[in-house]
């Protein structure tokens, strides 16, 4: 008998959701606190507070539904064998085949071809061809997962936001973005899916090497492509006017010899009042959001910044990762740990028992990489840093309080919380590495 490798990665999945289980509850209790922490305390309102408290706890509560929910689901899934079961059921591929020549033929893109099955057999895509028998297991995946994470999203969206007063899209906006999602899934991963089946079946030593060069080709080709065509599928993107704004940004930019080559304004008020700025772009063509509601309420009565200086405080901490190549560096992270990923892949994807162990007789190549990565589950303040030697640190300060306020973040976390779940640290510990140093000169 093999290695009992679906039980081992079911034990560690649900150990791993009682550990953050534990973690949840810490930050529970903390958003419980009735007090604001000492180094807010003057500097956030108390209504403010009250309002951040209750959307933290909103929050909360849904997330221990919906992660309970969905470790139940995920457990069931692979202890009784629901993906090997789906598997068998979903060799279609011969009407696969035929679906898709009568779209090429629909599209008079394959005129020459007179029969619907000539394109399949041409192509190569018989009814037991994997690349198609893999699509229509993946199409039944994401239907599957639409229906499942449907009435958490609409709750997530139209029960908790709305009742907090950031959701701003309508039921008719939220259905048409997500049917314009499963049409780009539709469009795009039949040949990212294909292409990779292919490389696995006639990869041969170099398997890792060719898997990887093909993910950081596409992962150039997506990051170049998605902020250019499929970014404004769902969003407009408007030039920023001119204005003391713009030349207040474009100065930063020169100072730091950052190639800004555009500067855009996305319509995020049309779906919440959440505010945010990003960058984008690769090499001299670098490119600089900001959302409409961190512009409009500049100047209303609920301010997220109440002055330019605020606004490009916050976008020199954004710059800051930029400047000190934590993007780069996490690029290459990534790469890297994808590398090894591949190369790990390659030493278990012919072993019949981990596939035997999660209900499979055959050894798929998109089952194979499912079932290895479920077998190996088991720098900000710096940037903030880099603002404040740019002479932004009281601005900024002022903006990341405003940010807080406005998206009614969190103002009690949990320091076990904090430092396995977020990207920055928690406001309180962002504003006194603000503020310590100006202490030492003082």
């Amino acid at each position: 008998m093999g290695f009992p490798y679906m039980e081992a990665v079911v034990g560690f999945m649900i150990l791993t959701y009682i550990f953050e289980t534990y973690l949840d509850l810490r930050q529970h209790a903390a958003l419980r606190l009735p007090t604001l922490p000492k180094p807010l305390v003057g500097v956030i309102s108390q209504e403010k507070f009250e309002k951040s408290r209750a959307y933290s706890l909103d929050k909360s509560h849904f997330h221990f539904v919906h992660e309970f929910v969905t470790i139940l689901m995920d457990s069931a899934l692979l202890f009784f064998r629901v993906l090997p079961w789906f598997w068998k059921v979903s060799d279609l591929s011969f009407v696969c085949g035929h679906s898709l020549s009568l779209f090429y033929h629909l599209f008079d893109l394959l005129p020459k071809l007179k029969k619907s099955g000539d394109f399949v057999v041409l192509a190569g895509l018989n009814a037991e061809n994997e690349i198609l028998h893999t699509l229509a297991f993946l199409a039944g995946v994401m239907i599957w997962s639409q229906i499942t994470d449907l009435p958490f999203s609409l709750y997530s969206t139209f029960v908790i936001e709305a009742r907090h007063g950031f959701n701003k899209q309508t039921i008719w906006l939220f259905f048409r973005d997500m049917f314009k999602g499963i049409g780009l899934a539709v469009i795009l991963s039949p040949p990212i899916v294909s292409a990779i089946i292919f490389i696995v079946q006639k990869g041969g030593p170099y398997l890792a090497i060719y898997l990887w060069a093909f993910m950081f080709v596409l992962s150039l080709v997506m990051m170049t492509v998605y902020p250019i065509l499929i970014a404004p599928l769902f969003n407009k993107f408007t030039p920023l006017p001119e204005g003391e704004l713009r030349v207040k940004i474009e100065k930063l930019a020169a100072s730091l010899k950052f190639p800004l080559k555009k500067l855009f304004v996305v319509d995020g008020s049309t779906r919440s009042s959440h505010s945010n700025a990003y960058m984008y772009g690769f090499f001299k063509n670098k490119r600089i959001v900001l959302y409409d509601t961190l512009i409009q309420q500049k100047d209303a009565h609920h301010t997220v910044c109440k002055n330019d200086e605020e606004i490009v405080a916050v976008l020199a901490h954004e710059l800051g990762h930029w400047k000190l190549n934590h993007t780069m560096y996490t690029f290459i992270a990534m790469q890297i740990l994808t590398f090894l990923q591949f190369g790990g892949y390659t030493l278990v994807r012919n072993s019949n028992d981990l596939f035997q162990s999660f209900g499979f007789d055959t050894q798929p190549v998109l089952i194979g990489l499912i079932i290895f990565q479920h077998t190996v589950m088991p720098l900000h303040h710096l940037a903030d840093g880099f603002a404040k030697k740019l002479g932004y640190a009281a601005p900024l300060r002022d903006g990341l309080v405003k940010l807080q306020e406005e998206n009614l973040s969190a103002m009690n976390t949990d320091p076990w919380y904090s430092a396995y779940h977020y990207s920055h640290p928690p406001l309180v510990e962002r504003l006194a590495a603000l503020d310590e140093p100006d202490k030492k000169a003082d």
